[in-house]
């Protein structure tokens, strides 16, 4: 491949060829290997050819990425972006744009009609698109990959997933010709070190040059305090980094799950002095610009973290904070950064070293191990193409794990992708306004779920396998070849002649005491008993001594057999469970009149337009009318509420206007009348009402400052910024989306003019 100055890689080449041939291709490669390059061979052909492509990703921050870096490679006119609140360039050669974008694009909604908004794209790049198993998102792979039209060819740049094949065959089956690139090549292979608390002045490496676990590695002894609970234990992260420093592998992001331990580990590594003078003038300078053209991070009390070549970097930052560590870091000026696992999704900050705080994670059931994609993620962001030889990744002994369960982990195989396939409202809405009810249901077929429902299944289907073998195993063959048909007769025969028995006993006792003789009823009954003894004397079973393991066999069979039908059903059920999935939100639909004869109505046809977790817990809400009439800062207030999940924290609520708090009191009977519909349908879709910000978005929406906002609420500024743009993208909908009155998108509009001011609007 001439177009790069570089000699490319076997499966660069092969993936590339495979471009070239006209077939798409899913390539499965580790994190770091290159697989930009074989996205950069489609959009070099596409613009010799004269044609456009499509560059999606599961993040706007790593669209914004894309885009600044494929416009300085290829010139600003030539890329355009598209994300849920930017356009620039939308005619472009190449448009980078995030996977919901796509799929909106395919339904062709708001975006416009699919030929238009498609036309001349030849090549459409699916980045990440391991981002399949996300739990809430995942869909949107599927979706796009369905929809897409056969004269695309699909580039899918995934990460190692161990069913890459299945996935490849799927997409053969539902879009067009497609081959699979796998490879486990790291151009920059990993090293793996252990810390161990016994033995701090040293990393230790995990495996022997044979390959065996380092026997030297002492498992961590549980220091138990009063009441069952651990103890405060001693930090060793200072000595990490400073081994990590002794040994030439800094710079390292050093991963931790909680945003505290983040800013505490911070703070505790400040005085390691890892920058030299000349590198931290370099930082005061890039600061002291930065600063000037995002005021609102003047005094942030990180400053003088980064300065000492030490970052924190998680959800609870503001989002131009995090993107000045991430420039920091790129320059080589910040050594370590402390960052939760969402650091390891994509964004570009290369590193010679990760560390690894623990192989378990504490969950709402308890700790848990990683699973090896998670490992995989961040173990990968390790060793930098061309500026290292080697890779290292150093994981922290802890009591909630062995050095051979770490070892398994980091041995392990990657993950299956699993499909987090799910109909929705919008789905329906959208299918039906474009396929029949029959068509519809052969595209819910075609989805990765529904294709891979024998591996989703595979613990059920190994349980009927296991019932199967225990009603196999328990047949039994009788010594008087009688049949299980025989037993059944004998034990039927049997029961009523002992039943009847003892009946008769009783009332010949009851006769005697009477001092009665015998009706001839009595005695007929008697004589009827005898036949019956008689009857059964004549089965062998009655004098057989394995009667019982024969009788005992049966039962459980019948019980194994009787565990057998319902697993039959639940099975149906399952494979069925995305087609009665979509049936359930159909028939919800229909009873709220959003459905008639199985086309959209005008309700319809606007919920189809919208994109949230709950469309029709929103389409109830505007259409009940209570947005309107609301100032543009009580209008983000409400909405704030009903789009911000539940927090775990315990926040307590701050005093919102008086029409914030009616409105949203008639929004709770719409909320329970939409949960009572759904329990009723069994759907599971969030109904939210979280007025936890929608104090702070109506000072921000009437003027506020920034420190007046933040400082009202202990919790991370980032998390109000996020809670802000979820706000934005949702009032963005009702300026575009149909039959909304139009003094409520005049409304909804100043509202987004009021909100994306800095540091929201940052991007």
């Amino acid at each position: 491949m001439s177009e790069f100055p570089f000699e490319l890689d076997d499966f660069q080449k092969e993936a590339c060829q495979i471009i070239d041939s006209g077939e798409s291709v899913v390539v499965c490669a580790p994190t770091g290997a290159g697989k930009t390059v074989i996205a950069q061979h489609a959009v070099n052909k596409a613009l010799s050819e004269g044609a456009r492509i499509f560059y999606t990703t599961p993040l706007k921050a790593l669209s914004n990425q894309k885009f600044y870096d494929f416009s300085e490679q290829y010139g600003y006119d030539k890329v355009g972006l598209l994300t849920g609140d930017t356009s620039i360039n939308r005619e472009a050669q190449i448009v980078i744009m995030t996977t919901e974008v796509f799929r909106n694009m395919l339904y062709g909604t708001n975006f416009g009609a699919v030929a238009d908004n498609l036309k001349d794209v030849k090549y459409i790049v699916l980045d990440e698109v391991h981002y399949m198993n996300d739990e809430q998102r995942g869909t949107v792979w599927e979706e796009s990959i369905i929809y897409c039209p056969t004269n695309i060819q699909i580039i899918a740049l995934s990460a190692t997933v161990a069913n890459g094949q299945e996935l490849t065959d799927w997409i053969n089956t539902v879009h067009s010709k497609t081959k699979l690139v796998n490879t486990d090549f790291r151009p920059v292979p990993l090293k793996f070190y252990y810390f161990d608390t016994s033995q701090p002045l040293k990393l230790l490496p995990l495996f022997t040059p044979s390959g065996a676990l380092n026997n030297k590695i002492k498992p961590e002894k549980p220091q138990w305090g009063r009441g069952g609970r651990q103890k405060n234990k001693k930090s060793y992260v200072k000595q990490i980094v400073r081994n990590l420093a002794e040994n030439d592998m800094l710079p390292a992001i050093y991963f931790t799950f909680s945003r505290k331990k983040c800013d505490e580990q911070m703070e505790k590594c400040a005085g390691l002095e890892l920058n030299t003078k000349a590198e931290q003038q370099k930082i005061k300078d890039f600061i002291e610009e930065y600063i000037a053209e995002n005021p609102h991070l003047y005094g942030n009390k990180h400053i003088e973290y980064l300065i000492q070549g030490v970052a924190s970097h998680h959800a609870g930052l503001l989002p131009a904070w995090k993107n000045l560590v991430e420039k920091l870091f790129q320059q080589g000026l910040i050594k370590v950064v402390f960052a939760t696992e969402t650091l390891a999704a994509g964004i570009n900050m290369p590193a010679r070293s990760t560390v690894i705080s623990s192989v378990s994670k504490r969950t709402d059931s308890g700790h848990r191990m990683l699973t090896a994609n998670e490992f995989l993620q961040m173990s990968g962001r390790a060793g930098r193409r061309g500026m290292d030889e080697v890779g290292y990744v150093t994981i922290v002994g802890t009591a909630f794990q062995t050095p051979e369960e770490v070892a398994q982990l980091v041995l392990s195989n990657s993950n299956p992708l699993e499909s987090r396939f799910s109909p929705s409202y919008s789905m329906v809405l959208n299918l039906l306004q474009r396929f029949s009810l029959e068509e519809s249901k052969e595209l819910i077929l075609k989805s990765f779920g529904y294709y891979s429902s024998d591996y989703r299944l595979k613990p059920i289907l190994d349980l009927m396998e296991q019932y199967n073998r225990e009603i196999e195993e328990r047949q039994f063959i009788c010594p008087h070849r009688l049949s299980d048909e025989d037993l059944k007769k004998f034990d039927k025969i049997r029961f009523i002649y002992v039943q009847n028995r003892q009946t008769y006993k009783k009332i010949l006792k009851q006769e005697k005491n009477k001092n009665r003789p015998l009706t001839e009823e009595i005695i007929a009954f008697g004589e009827k008993n005898k036949e019956e003894l008689h009857e059964m004397q004549s089965y062998a079973c009655n004098q057989c001594n394995r009667y019982k393991k024969h009788s005992k066999a049966l039962e459980v069979r019948k019980r194994y057999e009787s565990k057998k039908q319902k697993l039959e059903k639940e099975i149906e059920k399952q494979k069925d469970i995305y087609w009665n999935k979509f049936l359930s939100h159909r028939a919800i639909l229909e009873e709220f009149g959003y459905l008639q004869k199985d086309y959209p109505t005008e309700k319809g046809k606007t919920t189809s337009q919208i994109r949230s977790e709950n469309e029709f817990y929103l389409s109830e809400i505007i259409f009940s009318g209570v947005l309107e009439n609301l100032t543009p800062s009580q209008l983000a207030g409400v909405i704030c509420a009903v789009t911000t999940e539940d927090i775990r924290i315990d926040i307590p609520y701050i005093p919102f206007s008086e029409p914030v708090r009616k409105t949203l009191n008639k929004i709770r009977n719409i909320k329970r009348k939409v949960e009572k519909t759904q329990s009723n349908h069994d759907i599971d879709a969030p109904t939210y009402i979280n007025p936890y910000f929608s104090s702070l978005i109506e000072l921000w929406v009437d003027g506020a400052q920034w420190e007046t906002v933040s400082e009202s609420i202990e919790i991370g500024e980032g998390d109000i910024v996020r809670a802000f743009k979820r706000t934005v993208d949702v009032l963005r909908q009702l300026t575009t989306i149909d039959n909304i009155p139009e003094a409520l998108v005049f409304t909804a509009r100043e509202a987004i003019e009021k909100i994306q001011r800095p540091p929201v609007d940052f991007d």
